[in-house]
């Protein structure tokens, strides 16, 4: 599907309340009051749609100084994990590039994501992990203030090292079934050679009883996959440090290309892929490998300034302007 619309016709809007309503948050906005109409109170995303054989109805309410109100099929969740688990959607945006130049803290995050769509059931192993370190972290300063002692840490160093070892396990095998077809789709897209890796090994009880004294002055742990990178390099070269915008770009979006096409061949079901300016940096041999690769994919959305910036026909082509759709 190619949305097409002049700039600021709200062909982003769109593609946004795509991922609220099938993810239950925003991939840009940081609050839900940021989503709803200036001088409105509330704002609402209701989708119909199905994947494989099975239909689904998810209705999202978005209210200021008030919990997201989300309903799949009927039912009221509790929170947005459920929807996310139940409905994939893969996201490109152009502030996504956060997640190849960024902090280490964004890799990580954008991998555990992975880890719960390529292996549903370790899904919950860095919630998990990350309640664990907060845990332990917590001991530790009970320590430093004289209000514990080290034998109340034990039980949480334990866990930590056994959460950590099974974390660093699933994201290793996640990157695995990743890499192969990341340097693949790069490649099409014009980044040689580009390779992932993950960087870091599980901590063991022995690290973490060897630095306890340095962790109980900082009051933090501080070893373990929390703190752990995933190196995104071409040709050698680290892009977070030595690629250009354009190479990071297609760096973010290949790895969306890599990750549809994981998830079809692990799970036999392929995610709604939401693609925004995707275009704008790709000359014309890259934008039809581009659309080589969409035409894999059972639904993709596509968002452009023009109905013919994407070579092909459409399955489905809308025009965007203010407040209309056609």
């Amino acid at each position: 599907m190619l949305l097409h619309g002049l700039n600021g016709a709200g062909k982003t809007n769109l593609l946004e309340a795509l991922h609220v309503g099938t993810q239950g948050f925003s991939p840009r906005a940081r609050r839900d009051a940021q989503l709803i109409r200036f001088g409105a109170n509330a704002g609402k995303v209701k989708l119909r749609g199905s994947t494989g054989d099975n239909v689904f109805e998810t209705d999202i309410v978005l209210a200021p100084r008030e919990p997201r109100r989300v309903t799949l099929n009927g039912e009221r969740l509790a929170s947005s994990e459920r929807l996310r688990h139940e409905l994939m959607t893969l996201v490109f945006t152009p502030d996504r590039l956060a997640v190849v130049k960024g902090a280490p803290a964004t890799r990580r995050a954008y991998l555990d994501r992975a880890v719960g769509r390529l292996l549903p059931a370790r899904a919950t192993l860095a919630n998990d992990y990350a309640a664990a370190v907060g845990q332990r972290n917590a001991a530790l300063r009970r320590i430093r203030a004289a209000q514990s002692t080290r034998d109340a840490l034990t039980p949480w160093t334990g866990r930590v090292v056994a959460l950590g070892e099974e974390l660093v396990r699933a994201r290793t095998e996640s990157l695995a079934l990743l890499s192969e077809l990341f340097t693949e789709s790069a490649g099409a897209l014009g980044l040689s050679s580009a390779t992932l890796a993950y960087e870091g090994e599980p901590v063991s009880e022995a690290e973490l009883e060897g630095r306890l004294e340095a962790d109980i002055d900082r009051g933090v742990t501080g070893a373990g996959p929390h703190l752990h990178d995933v190196r995104i390099e071409a040709e050698g070269r680290d892009l977070r440090v030595f690629g250009s915008q354009g190479e990071q770009r297609v760096a973010v979006l290949s790895l969306v290309m890599a990750e549809a096409d994981a998830l079809r061949e692990r799970l036999g079901t392929s995610p709604l892929v939401l693609l925004d300016d995707v275009l704008s940096e790709l000359d014309g041999e890259r934008r039809r490998a581009l659309a080589a690769m969409i035409s894999r994919a059972a639904q993709t959305v596509v968002t452009a300034t023009a109905a013919e910036a994407l070579p092909g026909e459409p399955a489905q082509l809308l025009a965007v302007s203010p407040g209309e759709v056609q």
